[in-house]
């Protein structure tokens, strides 16, 4: 859950949480004196708000390490948890097939070589004797396409090298990047290919990690109009930080860097994701915590939740006119809270009065007689001590 820093704030949520739980005129417990409800004036006070999202944490970049070949796995040469180079050596697969077909490949290569060394000397030869007019065209021309013929079936050696030379570099399975070594479920003996389900293990880039979480359609529509686009919105973000699983916060700031762009039709989010350096390797790719996303107000206007009214998506608020009559006044609020307040972005100012509890009895127009937001709190109080053990019991079953 988010907090408010601001005292007064503070003040405001716990007497709207107590009055919601102990308002209203039904259960037993007497009634105030005709239409008293209680009246809070609008100040601007400074705030920094905190909101809180679920997020998981994952390496800037996690490669599923997979074999092309298919075989027994003859050496494993790294540990889990082990950090590794781009390049290095993790498995080895069994490749006496693979061996045997280079060495067979690498003699038809040496081969091919001879008959081009044999046909570009009767090639060289016939040319001579062409010049001395001692053989014909036809037999020049057929050294030529002897020793053209030769060259192709070198080529189609070499290439064939290069063929099993790949297929046996198979049977060695590299690191593609840097990173932390992950589970590795196969032991030495295990028969591996490319269209197991599981992979030999994975790599993780921790250097950096990325965090993912998700924000609220509605959030990150009022972020896209206030900044002109998403891109703009996150850009404009400030720096966010993260709570470990134990409940304590990494000390290294993170920045908002990029949003899918595309709505969860599941759950009604964006996902966005967040880059934290990561030097320690404290934090380890798969964990879960929470991403905090500051907010700070100057001279805002905070009403506590309790005194809002939602209709189709917008909010209201009964406001108090110099005849103590109320008035439905729609607001518009930042979409960033703490679940407990809001600060109020239009719909009303510094100075105006509005009616903190019991808004559902309320109607446009209506006169009250205003009380304070502490006489409010006395009266409940007294009406709790005034009620009986039972009162009390069948009150809160209601």
């Amino acid at each position: 859950m988010t907090t408010m820093t601001s005292k007064k704030v503070f003040l405001m949520a716990a007497t709207a949480a107590l009055l919601m739980s102990c308002g209203g005129k039904k259960g037993g417990m007497p009634s105030f004196g005709d239409n008293e409800y209680p009246v809070r004036t609008v100040e601007g006070v400074d705030a920094a708000m905190q909101t809180t999202y679920p997020a998981t944490i994952k390496g800037v970049q996690d490669v599923e390490i997979r074999p092309k070949t298919s075989g027994f796995l003859t050496q494993v040469c790294v540990k889990e948890g082990q950090n590794v180079s781009a390049g290095q050596l993790l498995f080895v697969i069994d490749n006496a097939t693979q061996q045997a077909a280079v060495r067979q490949a690498q003699a038809s290569v040496n081969t091919a070589k001879t008959a081009v060394s044999t046909a570009q000397l009767t090639y060289e030869n016939n040319k001579s004797l062409f010049e001395k007019n001692i053989i014909g065209q036809y037999e020049l021309q057929t050294s030529e396409n002897n020793y053209a013929t030769a060259q192709a079936s070198l080529a189609q050696a070499e290439a064939g090298l290069a063929t099993a030379k790949e297929a046996l570099g198979f049977c060695y399975v590299k690191s593609p990047a840097a990173g932390v070594v992950g589970t590795i479920p196969f032991k030495v003996g295990a028969l591996v290919s490319a269209s197991s389900v599981q992979p030999l293990t994975s790599v993780s880039n921790v250097s950096t990690m990325e965090v993912y979480f998700s924000l609220p359609e509605a959030e990150v529509l009022e972020m896209t109009k206030a900044s002109g686009n998403l891109n703009a919105a996150i850009q404009q973000m400030p720096d966010v930080k993260l709570q470990l699983k134990d409940g304590s916060i990494y000390n290294h700031p993170g920045k908002v860097t990029k949003a899918s762009g595309v709505i969860d039709a599941a759950t009604g989010t964006v996902q966005l994701i967040a880059r934290f350096e990561n030097p320690e390797r404290l934090l380890q790719s798969g964990a879960s915590g929470m991403i905090i996303i500051p907010h700070e107000a100057a001279n805002a206007i905070i009403i506590p939740q309790a005194a809002v009214s939602e209709v189709q998506n917008k909010k209201f608020v009964y406001l108090l006119d110099k005849d103590n009559k109320v008035k439905y006044t729609e607001i518009t609020v930042d979409p960033q809270n703490d679940g407990v307040n809001y600060i109020v972005l239009t719909g009303i100012s510094v100075g105006d009065k509005y009616v903190t509890n019991g808004i559902t009895k309320l109607s446009e127009g209506m006169e009250i007689v205003p009380i304070t937001p502490e006489q409010y709190q006395q009266k409940i109080s007294d009406q709790a001590k005034a009620m009986t053990a039972g009162e009390i019991v069948d009150a809160m079953k209601k």
